[in-house]
């Protein structure tokens, strides 16, 4: 749905059902469809999709079939976030960056022997 300033945290179901119904019109409406035309496509009857856009109670599979009849079906993607990594994943993976650094030369001591004995042959 078009980003909006609707809070939906703070409508009651009722109303969110009723504002769902809303959008789905304007879709279609956007997409020059008509009701009997995506109830065609949806493989519904009209009275279902007037009663949809009305904000009445409606199975998820009839939102799914209009969804689909409005090539729309994107809008699930939000229900399937980008898993995000949890802190443990993220102290692993530090963990193992660490460990693949190079470890720094360190500073070469001169090779120091000590001078041998003269010989008294």
């Amino acid at each position: 749905m078009a980003a909006s300033n609707i809070n939906w945290k703070r409508m009651k179901d009722a109303a969110v059902v009723v504002q769902l119904g809303k959008e789905l019109r304007r879709m279609r409406l956007e997409r020059n469809q008509s009701q009997a035309e995506v109830a065609e496509r949806a493989g519904l009857d009209r009275t279902t999709v007037v009663k949809l856009e009305a904000g009445r109670a409606a199975t998820l599979v009839t939102v799914v079939q209009v969804l689909r009849a409005m090539d729309r079906l994107e809008l699930l993607d939000a229900f399937h976030p980008e898993p995000q990594p949890t802190p443990y994943m993220l102290v692993e993976a530090q963990t193992q960056y660490l460990k693949k650094q190079r470890k720094r030369a360190g500073r070469k001591q001169p090779d120091v022997t000590p001078p041998k004995p003269k010989s008294t042959w």
